[in-house]
């Protein structure tokens, strides 16, 4: 929102604003004090330069850009079974092996733990070296992200090109990026816990829990520089007047973004339980539309994330309801309702993009998850919570109804 904007807000007749006072101007960072003459209150308004809002939107645009490839190399690395490689954790990293000896002694540590024991007995140092340059990839650039983020974060705040609350985002920011790290190793180890596979049927993987928890946190983050990235480079456009279907609108985009958050994470607890081998048609369940061990744990609620039936057959049900919300939007925005110009064509990638991610799932399925197929409906998931953000981020001035 521009300080220009702000003060035509403020001086509106029913303000009883009088005068407006700059009472502060930085080459930096300009702040306006906007003083209201019969309340007595000052607002103080900033806005970037020109300078700052081109390097500080291209650096927050980088830093998702990043976050999204380390959720494509992620669902890679788990694809390929590659997580469990690595059986340490150092903050810095570490060196990878460079001779034969110290590959032969990492060969040898992955060789004391569950996923070895009960189910790579026959993986050989080549396949190894594979899986483990998977893992080590992955940690390196979620370390590489932490470096994006922090050296620049410190120039601009330096510089004066982050407002206040751009500042505090900034810092929630970097908070998620190092919670996102431990959470990384906080996984991994579940899936290194030899007293978790004590049975032979057992099967060593991740908790599917901390996978859900791992995953959930990089969209949050990716979400976060996403929104404050579209709010610096383009600013929410506004409309004259709004009516009552553009705020009914507003509200169902904001729905519709939070439940394709819930479905994503859904997926993350279909990853996590390998559910998507498991019923491998559609749009029925083999021959059932019901499958009959949809609540075969007890308690029944241990179904909902531990069974793998279950967790599919919700997955479905979300993906559905996603698919019609994000529908719903497309038609209505054709059906003459008042949206600020972008939020059409927001609203079109968004409904696009679901029926391509539903296509994208269908089609894992029935192929029983074939790598390059599901890395692009987790990617394809990403891309539609993307749209729905740019979509409720241009409907940001449709909020009051006029009195």
């Amino acid at each position: 929102m521009s300080a220009l904007y702000l003060v035509s807000k403020l001086c509106r007749p029913g303000n009883a604003s009088r005068f407006i006072k700059v009472t502060h101007l930085q080459p930096c960072l300009r702040r306006t004090t906007v003083t209201l003459a019969k309340e007595g209150q000052s607002v103080v308004l900033e806005e970037l330069p020109e300078v700052g809002k081109k390097w500080v939107s291209r650096w927050l645009f980088g830093c998702s850009g990043m976050v999204f490839g380390a959720v494509v190399i992620g669902g890679l690395t788990r694809l390929t079974e590659s997580g469990l490689s690595m059986t340490d954790w150092h903050l810095f990293g570490k060196r990878p092996p460079l001779s034969q000896a110290e590959w032969e002694k990492e060969f040898a540590q992955y060789q004391q733990y569950p996923e070895f024991k009960m189910k790579n007995k026959d993986l050989s140092l080549s396949e190894f070296k594979f899986i483990w340059w998977m893992e080590y990839g992955h940690r390196q650039w979620g370390r590489a992200i932490g470096t994006a983020f922090l050296l620049p974060a410190a120039y601009f705040w330096h510089k004066g090109w982050f407002t206040r609350a751009l500042k505090k985002r900034v810092v929630a920011c970097g908070a998620l990026i190092g919670v996102q790290g431990l959470l990384g190793w906080y996984m991994v180890k579940s899936g290194l816990e030899k007293e978790r596979f004590r049975d032979p049927s057992d099967v060593p993987r991740v908790s599917q829990y901390r996978l859900a928890a791992h995953l959930g946190t990089a969209f949050v983050l990716y979400s976060l520089f996403l929104w404050n990235a579209l709010g610096v480079a383009f600013p929410a456009q506004k409309i004259k007047q709004v009516t009552a279907q553009a705020a009914k609108f507003r509200k169902l985009a904001h729905v519709t973004k939070g439940w394709v958050f819930l479905t994503a994470l859904s997926g993350a607890l279909v990853a996590g339980l390998d559910a998507g081998l498991v019923y491998n048609s559609f749009p029925k369940f083999a021959d059932r539309w019901i499958p009959s061990d949809l609540l075969a744990l007890s308690p029944t609620l241990r179904n909902f994330t531990e069974n793998p039936t279950t967790v599919q057959f919700d997955h479905r049900i979300m993906g559905t309801i996603s698919l019609g919300l994000a529908t719903a939007l497309y038609v209505w925005s054709r059906r003459g309702v008042r949206l600020p110009p972008r939020a059409y064509l927001a609203s079109t990638a968004l409904g696009g993009m679901a029926w391509m991610q539903v296509g994208l799932g269908i089609s894992t399925l029935l192929l029983y998850v074939p790598t390059a197929l599901a890395a692009m409906h987790q990617s394809g998931s990403l891309l539609t919570l993307s749209f729905a953000i740019w979509l409720t981020h241009e409907l940001k001035h449709v909020k009051k109804l006029p009195k």
